[in-house]
């Protein structure tokens, strides 16, 4: 009999909570963590954010990084930091400097984001990729100011892109 008495207290406390959540827009959810690798990063989201494939739950938002200072990119992500976290995770088309150039552009209204080193492959693990590469991730780091005259800042930024030689239409490469 008290296990019955006790079912009814949690159904009805789970359905106050329920109700009470539901009238808050932005809640973070306890414990939830994302921090993906660079292999899941590459190899599931990319991959099918260029694929036009959907996602059951949208975490990472589409924004146009260089629009921000990267002060001002917290607030735009999907996932509320809480204190103490510092990375973000943002889909965003590469800019070209010309319009008929390959050359990026990564300037922001207060100063620009600056390639440090070489590409650095990013390898696929398990039998499906056989340790082939699945993508290149390229360190930024942000100068407030311009070019030639810019002073060097602590923000950093990693951009995750797929290799040219795999098989997608240039419209979909593009949009990495």
């Amino acid at each position: 009999m008290e296990d019955v008495e006790m079912e009814k207290m949690v159904s009805c406390n789970t359905a106050a909570a329920a109700a009470a959540a539901a009238e808050e827009e932005d809640i973070l959810l306890p414990g939830f963590r994302f921090h993906p690798t660079d292999e899941e990063l590459v190899g599931f989201y990319l991959k099918r954010k260029v694929e036009k494939k959907l996602f059951t739950i949208d975490l990472i938002k589409h924004v146009d990084i260089y629009k921000f200072d990267p002060w001002d990119l917290p607030r735009v992500s999907k996932i509320s930091s809480t204190v103490g976290e510092k990375e973000w995770y943002f889909f965003c088309r590469r800019g070209r400097k010309y319009k008929n150039s390959i050359r990026p552009n990564r300037v922001t209204v207060s100063g620009f984001w600056k390639a440090t080193g070489i590409d650095k492959p990013i390898y696929g693990v398990g039998e499906y990729h056989n340790n082939s590469i699945i993508g290149l991730k390229k360190s930024l780091v942000y100068y407030r100011g311009s070019a030639g005259k810019g002073t060097k800042t602590d923000w950093m930024m990693h951009e995750f892109r797929l290799p040219l030689d795999q098989n997608h239409a240039k419209d979909n490469f593009e949009e990495a």
